[in-house]
């Protein structure tokens, strides 16, 4: 099912409709500023493994996840001066943040070293989603190798039909990985360049 939502000016009762499937366990496709994701509630566990199975991925390689704002992310991670003033400058946009988890994170979604990857995507209808759930919604880009990153919900849909709840329609975006910087230390790690500029990190 594909679910049209203005990008600009996100309608409450869709937004309703859709923490509603997420509650229920639902695995969701929705637009972010840099791809067009999958997702679900970071405090699901059989959720987070369906959307392991529909990446036919290794259950332990992380997925990062999306919060509302700098106060949401220090609920979750641990963050030191540099990483406050370095998120604050940057986001929200195109970056994943690696960092020290907290206890509230369920250990399905931290890698071996205890570390996360947060999102502040730029884009209002995963913040408006995120928001009204209350914490956070894993974020992962649904890519295949052989095909490349999805930026059309209407493939998505096509794609994962059965194995996805629903397909958010926030428009075609051009599709860019974010930028990975780990800020788990005080000296940041530039992972993965992307649609982030990471000039400031070099």
């Amino acid at each position: 099912m594909i679910l049209a939502i203005n990008p600009k000016n996100p309608q409450l009762r869709l937004i309703r409709r859709v923490v509603e499937i997420l509650k229920q366990g639902g695995v969701i496709g929705y637009p972010t500023d840099t791809i067009y994701g999958v997702g679900c509630d970071l405090f699901n566990q059989e959720a987070i493994r369906k959307v392991y199975r529909l990446k036919k991925m290794d259950g332990k390689k992380p997925l990062s996840f999306i919060c509302s704002d700098l106060k949401d992310i220090s609920r979750y991670a641990y963050v030191s001066n540099y990483a406050y003033k370095m998120m604050k400058r940057l986001l929200p946009g195109p970056y994943t943040f690696v960092l020290k988890a907290t206890k509230l994170v369920p250990k399905i979604a931290m890698t071996k070293q205890n570390s996360v990857g947060i999102r502040i995507p730029d884009n209002k209808i995963c913040l408006s989603l995120v928001r009204e759930l209350g914490h956070p919604i894993i974020s992962t880009s649904v890519y295949r190798p052989d095909e490349g990153l999805y930026n059309d919900p209407a493939e998505i849909e096509e794609r994962f039909g059965k194995q996805i709840d629903l397909v958010i329609d926030g428009g075609v975006i051009v599709a860019e990985h974010s930028s990975i910087i780990d800020l788990a230390d005080d000296v940041p790690k530039v992972i993965r360049k992307g649609k982030g500029d990471v000039s400031l990190f070099q």
